[in-house]
């Protein structure tokens, strides 16, 4: 019986103001509508994470902070990742980098994408992530969702809207579709080839 794949959902702003929590909860109902893949809320004010501090990436070195290590066994336990991605000055926020840059391990060969949003829908920071996801040895799809313009104004307090997200759901579910059908695609190939490699060099 094949295994469904199980995707972590990962809420990449920690502010108390953040409003990732919308675009969060927008997309588990998304997800959770499917029945291809397994999808969790993984929220990173939940693992008080340190700032990077190690003698060097847990690819090489085992991480000596409990707080790492529980962040990687909890990252391991997924297929592929779905980031919320705020833009802050053209790039991701400094907790989700830290985030990455706190294991290495547990992204290898898995997919990811995101839900992005900011005044130009977040694309500049979603292009930094992807950049980094490659050097971390994922695998970026191409399909995203953008909350910008007119649809962020309305819906983002900083605009004056802060409407519920559902008022621009219209402009999401075609690009949401797109996205989960990427994610899980390449969830199922990529865990197909690390199992081939395991039966290998178990051989």
């Amino acid at each position: 019986m094949t295994k469904t794949p199980k995707i972590a959902l990962i809420i990449g702003s920690t502010r108390k103001t953040r409003f990732a929590d919308q675009p969060a909860q927008w997309m588990l109902k998304q997800a959770q509508a499917r029945t291809d893949i397994e999808v969790e809320l993984v929220d990173l004010r939940d693992f008080d994470l340190p700032l990077f501090d190690e003698m060097a990436s847990n690819a090489w070195v085992p991480s000596a902070d409990p707080r790492a290590v529980a962040w990687q066994n909890k990252m391991a336990e997924f297929d592929g990742y779905i980031f919320v991605v705020a833009e802050y000055n053209h790039s991701i926020t400094g907790a989700l980098k830290n985030a990455l840059d706190q294991a290495y391990k547990e992204w290898v060969r898995k997919p990811m994408g995101a839900i992005a949003y900011g005044s130009m829908g977040g694309a500049r920071a979603l292009e930094h992530l992807r950049a980094i996801a490659v050097e971390l040895q994922m695998v970026p799809v191409r399909s995203a969702v953008h909350i910008g313009g007119v649809d962020m104004f309305k819906v983002h307090p900083m605009g004056g809207g802060n409407g519920d997200i559902t008022q621009i759901e219209a402009n999401l579910t075609g690009p949401a579709k797109s996205l989960l059908d990427d994610v899980a695609w390449w969830a199922r190939a990529t865990m197909a080839a690390r199992d081939a490699d395991a039966q290998s060099e178990a051989a």
